[in-house]
């Protein structure tokens, strides 16, 4: 795990984009955060093998490739699945059905979009204040 790579977070709403990015600015991690509205740029950026992200926060409705599609592809690709980068489903969608279906790919957690601002706020450090502490097979 790359504590100092960027975080991909791959959002189409706009509005949420810019929401994150205000919390991750007040919250002054270090991390570079980059936004993609479609996953199948993040998929090139990942494939990169000079980038190493340190967490990979996906929507699960997107256009094109969602956000199931992108993490079996992931999960599937040998360079990608050594590279150790914890991919969360951030989402509104939360039935059983999609909880089911995200850990079913082995995701390292899904997490509701909250409504507020405060309240995403405190998730996302809970978040990232885990995977920071968290370590990893590369790690040793």
């Amino acid at each position: 795990m790359n504590r100092n790579g960027p975080i991909i977070i791959i959002e189409d709403d706009l509005d949420d984009q810019e929401m994150l990015l205000e919390i991750f600015k007040k919250l002054n991690y270090k991390n570079e955060v980059i936004f993609f509205s479609d996953s199948e740029e993040a998929l090139a950026l990942l494939n990169r093998t000079d980038i190493t992200p340190f967490l990979i926060i996906s929507d699960i409705n997107m256009p094109k490739l969602d956000g199931f599609a992108l993490r079996g592809k992931i999960r599937t690709d040998a360079q990608l699945h050594t590279k150790c980068i914890p991919y969360l489903f951030f989402s509104t969608a939360s039935t059983q059905k999609t909880v089911v279906e995200a850990y079913s790919l082995s995701v390292q957690g899904f997490f509701v979009k909250e409504n507020t601002i405060s309240e995403l706020e405190k998730t996302i450090t809970v978040i990232m204040e885990y995977w920071y502490r968290c370590i990893a097979p590369n790690d040793f």
